[in-house]
Order: structure tokens, then C-alpha cells, then sequence
């Protein structure tokens, strides 16, 4: 069985796409308490340390804890197109360069960087990769999209798969094996009538949120609901049809639904318990604590579990393999 150790582990999002495959979390890291409150929620058998990683001596930790992967996904403030125009904290950037003494420490066959695709144009990511490269490691740089392996969102990451037994992993490879058909945001939306919409028009509702609507009621006649999708980049008029995958889940609420109550349109905001079925692709994940605010935030700085299911079942194939191969010889 596949073991892994989790930093920046956020509430367990790419974790519950290893476990999917077969692995097992040993330890989970993460400078949030809300985090790793629901990390140790969703896997109560992994010890889980709520503390930033430079606070932390990695060798303590190398004595009890040996895994076959090394997962991380730094934090990803400073790279992101979503922080707009704000300047960068290269403190936040730098996470990135301190997987390295954990990398030396536990010595894992695997090590896998997730970020967003901004990363790349960072003064250090070569610097990154060239020192993963010296302690003897493969690494494969890869831009994937989770709306390939079966998820109900389009969600661009890049992924440093990294093996220090010379394995190159390539997206084609990935998609040929394990990708699955896109879902769509109507597959996430809950039609039992729990979450109250409210009427589209009232006095209080922003111009910029009518405009929005009124731009996907003019596209797709009365009667068809849509969501509005706020903040970020509007190359699509600030909406999205419910046939398509959901566009990127952010930290902060981004989606609202638009529904019909005959001829009069509703919203409302696109729910936690919605956002992560398009970010872990079923039902198995919790959220059991925090705000609704909170909850959305550990969405948001999530990795879709779909796509880390895939790259954790190449692993294993590639660990059994070896072992076959071991065997007989």
C-alpha cells in the first residue's frame, strides 16, 4: 500500500483523492487550524501537526513517519491570476523552496508539487525544480485540467510529479489511462429545495450582478437557469451554462444560481456542501466545521481529488510493477 505525508494539506482534498486510489496519509500539515481540523476529521488515523512547515524539524519527524510520497501544494497566493493586481509576497512564494529539507529528510521514492500555473513564471521555479532534480529525482512538469478526470469543474493546476527511480510521467499517459468524461455544474447543484433563492430584482441587488444575469437570460431565453460567476477573469460575460463544467472554485463565494419561479428569476449562492462535490467528485468528504465562509475557503484552496486519484494510481502501477520485476529477478 502506498503511504504518503500531506504539507500544506489544507482540509484534505488532494488526500481524499489518494485514498481513493489505495494510499494512506501518514501525517498532515497545515499552518490553518480550520484545516487541519477537518483534515483529521475526514482521516482520523493520521496524525496531523497545525503549524507552518519551517517551524517544523522535518528529521524529528523522518524517524517515525517513511513514505512513498511526498505530497505538497505550497501556498499559492502569490502566483495566482485571482489576487489581481495586488503586490507579490515573496514570503508566501517561498513555501515553495521549503519542501526541499522535507524532501531530504524522509527521502520519499515520489514527490509531487501542486500549484497553480502561474507558478512557472516565477524567478525561482527553475531554481525549484534543478534542486529536486540533484537529490536524483525525474521530474515530470504537467499542466492538468480536473474537468479530464471526471470532475464537475474546470481546474487548471501545474503538478511537479517527481521519482527518484527515473519514471517521466506524461499528461497523455495520464489521460489515455485513467482520464474519464468532464461532468457538468448541474451534476453538483442541489434540487432538493434546501438553500431559498430570492427574486432576482430587487431593490437591493447590484448593477454589475443584473448585468451578469441579464447577459445569460438574453443568451439562453427565459426559463433556463445558469450561474452567475463573479470575480475573476469575465471572458465569458460574468455567466456559465449548467452544461459545462463549473469554472474554478475560488476562496471566497463566486457562483450564484440562477433558477425560475415561472416568469420570475431567482438566485441564490452556490453552497459548501455544492462546491466540494466539484472539488472531491462525491459525497465522501466532510466539512464539519467552520463557517460558511471557512468552508468555502477550504474549497477554494483545494486540490480536486479526481485528478490526484489519477496520479496516485500511476504511482501505485509503477510501484507494483517494480515490484514484479523484483520478484523475478
Amino acid at each position: 500500500m502506498v503511504t504518503f505525508v500531506d504539507l500544506f494539506c489544507g482540509g484534505g482534498l488532494g488526500a481524499r483523492g489518494a485514498v481513493n486510489a489505495g494510499a494512506t496519509p501518514l501525517l498532515g500539515v497545515d499552518a490553518w487550524d480550520r484545516a487541519t481540523e477537518t483534515y483529521k476529521a475526514n482521516f482520523p488515523d493520521a496524525h496531523v501537526i497545525c503549524d507552518r512547515i519551517e517551524n517544523i524539524e522535518p528529521l524529528n519527524l523522518a524517524k517515525e513517519y517513511s513514505p512513498d510520497v511526498l505530497l505538497t501544494s505550497p501556498e499559492c497566493t502569490s502566483h495566482s491570476i485571482a489576487r489581481g493586481a495586488k503586490p507579490a509576497r515573496e514570503e508566501s512564494r517561498e513555501t515553495a523552496i521549503g519542501i526541499i529539507p522535507w524532501l531530504e529528510a524522509m527521502n520519499p521514492r515520489w514527490l509531487i508539487v501542486e500549484n497553480v500555473n502561474r507558478m512557472k513564471r516565477w524567478d525561482r521555479h527553475n531554481e525549484l525544480v534543478e534542486s529536486i532534480e540533484e537529490y536524483g529525482y525525474t521530474v515530470s512538469d504537467l499542466y492538468l485540467n480536473a474537468a479530464d478526470f471526471g470532475a464537475s469543474q474546470a481546474r487548471k493546476r501545474m503538478f511537479l510529479v517527481c521519482d527518484r527511480e527515473g519514471t517521466y510521467v506524461t499528461k497523455k499517459d495520464l489521460l489515455n489511462k485513467f482520464g474519464k468524461k468532464e461532468l457538468p455544474a448541474s451534476s453538483v447543484i442541489d434540487t432538493s429545495g434546501k438553500y431559498k433563492s430570492k427574486p432576482l430584482y430587487h431593490p437591493r441587488r447590484a448593477k454589475a450582478t443584473l448585468d451578469r444575469a441579464e447577459r445569460g437570460i438574453e443568451a439562453l431565453g427565459k426559463g433556463e437557469d445558469f450561474i452567475i460567476v463573479y470575480y475573476g477573469s469575465d471572458y465569458a460575460g460574468g455567466w456559465q451554462r449548467l452544461d459545462a463544467p463549473l469554472r474554478t472554485i475560488t476562496t471566497i463565494d463566486r457562483f450564484g444560481l440562477v433558477t425560475w419561479d415561472r416568469d420570475t428569476p431567482m438566485l441564490r449562492m452556490l453552497q459548501p456542501s455544492e462546491l466540494i462535490r466539484a472539488m472531491s467528485g462525491g459525497e465522501d468528504h466532510l466539512l464539519p466545521h467552520g463557517s460558511r465562509r471557512e468552508k468555502v475557503k477550504l474549497c477554494g484552496n483545494g486540490v480536486c481529488s479526481p485528478v490526484m486519484e489519477a496520479l496516485f494510481r500511476h504511482i501505485s502501477s509503477e510501484m507494483e510493477q517494480g515490484c514484479c520485476i523484483s520478484e523475478a529477478s
